[in-house]
């Protein structure tokens, strides 16, 4: 079986049971890719764009996958997906949808954005290992993921 790359997942939650409860998840379903977190739209953008603390490459890696919650403080999701979908640098960096909203609005909404998919959060610790697996298997390991262009890495 081809070896592949460990890719850092980002998840922008506002909620740290939801923040833990997805690192377990992750830990449960042996996935050996990082995990990083921030809990808002706009310390979302500082980590994609190496501001503030986010400077040191080191400490924000290129993310190849981001997790985002649509109900956050200062900055929330729809307007972070904006931003990141129009900025020539970000855009191609997918990006799943991972909330607690149903409404068909926010689902059409996100797409309109340029969401890549559309998850709501199940409600049980089993169904979000489940979630887990699936993006493991769909998002890294069938889907072929952009490579991070090396040109805003330095």
């Amino acid at each position: 079986m081809e070896t592949r790359r460990a890719v850092t997942i980002l998840m922008a939650d506002d909620d740290a049971d939801d923040r833990e409860f997805a690192l377990t998840a992750m830990q449960e379903s042996r996935l050996a890719n990082e995990l990083r977190f921030v809990e808002d739209g706009e310390e979302l953008l500082q980590y994609l764009r190496r501001q503030g603390r986010y400077t040191n490459p080191k400490d924000a890696p290129r993310p190849g996958l981001i997790l985002l919650d649509l109900n956050m403080p200062r900055k929330d999701g729809r307007e972070a997906l904006r931003e990141i979908k129009s900025d020539p640098a970000l855009k191609h960096i997918p990006v799943v949808v991972l909330t607690t909203s149903k409404a068909e609005e926010d689902i059409l909404r996100t797409y309109g954005l340029g969401a890549n998919c559309f998850i709501t959060k199940p409600v049980t610790f089993e169904g979000l290992v489940e979630v887990v697996k699936v993006l493991d298997k769909h998002w890294l390991q069938i889907v072929e993921l952009p490579p991070a262009p090396h040109s805003h890495e330095a």
